[in-house]
């Protein structure tokens, strides 16, 4: 038996309208529903955070909020996690260095 396409197949399921958030000047397809991680990795953007020492690149790690390794600024708004801030039509989205503001390090 071979099995193809998503699992958005399999189930009969269609996408609610898509809209757009601005990622670092790009223009990012969302669907309804998604957060910015989801939205980020299924425009094939793997990372949008450098850390504070290294400037090493991060992304999720793990999806749940436990970590904070998904951080983002989200309309002039830093430490924003990823993961769990719902996408919204419009939204700005830039990548975050560090802590995203030099008063908010520890």
């Amino acid at each position: 038996m071979s099995r193809s396409g998503t699992p958005r197949d399999l189930v009969g399921g269609a996408p609610e309208a898509e809209y757009t958030l601005t990622f670092d000047g790009r223009e990012i397809p969302v669907l309804a529903g998604q957060t910015v991680a989801a939205a980020l990795w299924a425009a094939g953007v793997l990372a949008w955070r450098t850390t504070r020492e290294g400037g090493a690149p991060r992304g999720a790690f793990c999806g749940i909020g436990s970590c904070y390794d998904c951080l983002v600024t989200v309309d002039g708004r830093p430490g924003r996690r990823a993961c769990l801030v719902p996408a919204r039509p419009g939204a700005v989205v830039t990548t975050q260095e560090g802590t995203g503001r030099a008063d908010l390090a520890v």
